[in-house]
């Protein structure tokens, strides 16, 4: 079975054609179990999110901020496989019909075996990966494994990079271009600020890619915002966050759905 990278791109595409951002949801699997997971990402898929990122938990999560690590803490304790990232994928992908990635570190990809991952997620229906700590220069086993199954592989982009080194990142991805907005980790944050919009104008001059943009989006102003200049908005503490203030796991659904709406009108100009 091939994975989804053509539902991918018809979908950034489709977004693209109706004259808005789309919005990219990231949930971890396994949080606050792998039920929940499960129905979190189907929850952000049905309530207006084009696309999801399942994020596989990782004990050293340099790029993301205490939110998302504690939710990793959490999916690992309960004993987190790498197997039930890819029923995740499944289920939702089953469930929706919508492009699902995986955002995962490079360690558990490697140690699991790069090809094995690669079928495995394809056979889930996934649409490909992100890979935030995987250097470029590296990357040539995974992307020969991930074009052979129809995946896409997402490469990360930021403000430090130098205009060459767009070019030779966003030349080796495919999907779309993963703009981080800001350096350092990620987390909500009170404005998303100029750097976002420059970061995507350089990037855009260095590829035909849709670029998307991560980090600091947290409500549908913030959205619009992003949605202004960029082909897409990637949002992922705000729904952790969310998940994490519930009382219970219902009342967590609820919350991400509510957002998820707030989101979407956001990218459609509707706040």
């Amino acid at each position: 079975m091939s994975g989804n990278i053509q539902l991918l791109n018809d979908t950034l595409a489709r977004a693209r054609a109706e004259g808005r951002s789309a919005l990219i949801a990231y949930v971890p699997a396994g949080f606050p179990t792998v039920d929940g997971g499960i129905e979190a990402v189907k929850a952000v898929l049905e309530s207006g999110a084009d696309v999801a990122e399942v994020g596989l938990p990782h004990s050293d999560p340099v790029f993301d901020g205490p939110v998302i690590q504690t939710a990793d803490d959490i999916a690992l304790r309960g004993g987190l496989k790498i197997a039930d990232v890819m029923r995740t994928v499944r289920e939702a992908h089953a469930a929706t019909g919508k492009p699902i990635l995986v955002m995962t570190y490079w360690n558990p990809v490697d140690r699991y075996g790069v090809e094995r991952f690669a079928v495995e997620l394809a056979e889930a229906g996934g649409a490909g990966c992100i890979l935030p700590d995987l250097p470029v220069q590296e990357s040539a086993t995974w992307r020969e494994h991930a074009e052979k199954q129809g995946l896409a592989t997402v490469f990360v982009v930021a403000p430090s990079n130098k205009d060459e080194r767009l070019k030779e990142i966003t030349a080796a991805g495919s999907g779309f271009v993963y703009a981080a907005s800001l350096m350092g980790v990620t987390g909500t944050r009170a404005s998303v600020g100029e750097a976002a919009a420059a970061l995507v104008r350089r990037t855009r001059a260095a590829t035909e890619l849709p670029v998307c943009v991560g980090i600091g989006v947290s409500n549908g102003e913030q959205a619009a915002e992003v949605a202004g200049f960029a082909d897409g908005v990637i949002v992922g503490s705000a729904f952790v966050k969310a998940l994490l203030d519930a009382p219970d796991e219902a009342a967590g659904l609820a919350a991400i759905r509510t957002l998820t709406a707030e989101l979407a009108k956001g990218v459609r100009g509707d706040v």
